[in-house]
């Protein structure tokens, strides 16, 4: 079960980094994402849009979530932006200059 955070301004769906490789989605990922640890928080307009077709692509159905709201600003804001690299190094240790689309 998946989860999506919503706050006054934005929303994200929490994925683990390994299912974005899983999902060949990796050089889809913007730098509008987050990441902490090995959780990535996919930005709703177009990053969990690409999981979520995705997801249905692999697996023949939507991914199942809740739904996480406050009123306040979401400290996933406060997180690092992604990127590719950093994705990939939480899957796999240290790896440099893994090229994504812009």
């Amino acid at each position: 079960m998946y989860k999506f955070y919503c706050d006054p301004g934005h929303g994200w769906m929490a994925v683990k980094a390994h299912e974005i490789i899983n999902l060949g989605i990796l050089h889809k990922i913007s730098s509008y994402s987050y990441i902490r640890g090995k959780t990535v928080y996919l930005e709703e307009d177009c990053d969990a849009a690409e999981f979520f077709k995705a997801y249905r692509e692999k697996y023949g159905a939507d991914p199942k979530y809740i739904y996480k709201h406050t009123d306040r600003r979401s400290p996933i804001r406060s997180y690092d932006s992604v990127t590719a690299n950093k994705i990939v190094n939480v899957v796999f240790g240290k790896v440099t200059n893994v090229q994504t689309a812009g």
